[in-house]
């Protein structure tokens, strides 16, 4: 197997821990994070230090993947996936063993589809999104980069979340719904008309945040 660098050392990196043990594809070296409070390990896994080590790290380490959640900004995300692409790591999707994904469906780099997750045949998802456990992601939909698509989420047929949204756990968007860049989809909403760019949208109500 092939050793990675996991970047982030919070709760959500715990999660993705336990994909990248499952898949058994890699072999994790160890993590990175920024945090002054940063653990010394998760589950026995070395924290190597913060960004300013990666350098160094990329003489010894080919992968690396990002492992930090978003909910209100995916920019920790997008800055830390800028600086492992400029230092020339490969940033591999990861998969969980019981994930499904269609042999008709595009991936791109830098993603993880966590436990029992769906992407269905012609779905999209582009570079550095999560996926995470559960979600339904169907036919013909669009995820754009840098997005969150949380629990048990569902994106039905030909909708289209543009980059750096956030999904909440048990949101369902209608099918053909477009939502636009950087916005925050609250948990159990139902979401059956086009969101504008910058806005949250929860139980029905839309809050303008403005455009991003």
């Amino acid at each position: 197997m092939e050793n990675i660098i996991l970047i982030g050392a919070g709760g959500h990196a715990r999660a993705c821990v336990d994909v990248v043990e499952q898949e058994e594809r890699f072999k994790i070296a160890g993590l990175i994070d920024d945090s002054p409070n940063a653990p010394t390990d998760i589950f026995r896994y070395p924290v190597l230090g913060d960004r300013s080590h990666l350098e160094t790290l990329r003489s010894s380490f080919r992968f690396a993947l990002v492992c930090i959640g978003q909910i209100k900004t995916p920019e920790p995300r997008i800055n830390y996936f800028r600086v492992l692409r400029r230092l020339e790591f490969i940033l591999p999707a990861v998969f969980s063993p019981s994930c499904y994904i269609s042999k008709h469906a595009h991936v791109d780099e830098g993603v993880i589809v966590m436990h029992r997750a769906i992407i269905n045949a012609g779905a999209t998802i582009q570079k550095d999104c999560i996926i995470n456990s559960g979600a339904l992601i169907e036919h013909d939909a669009v995820i754009g980069q840098n997005c969150h698509i949380s629990t048990n989420a569902v994106v039905n047929g030909g909708a289209t979340v543009l980059r750096k949204s956030f999904v909440g756990s048990g949101a369902v968007i209608r099918e053909g719904v477009l939502v636009g860049e950087s916005c925050i989809i609250g948990a159990q909403s139902f979401v059956d008309r086009d969101i504008s760019s910058g806005e949250t949208f929860k139980n029905a109500e839309r809050v303008n945040l403005g455009n991003s």
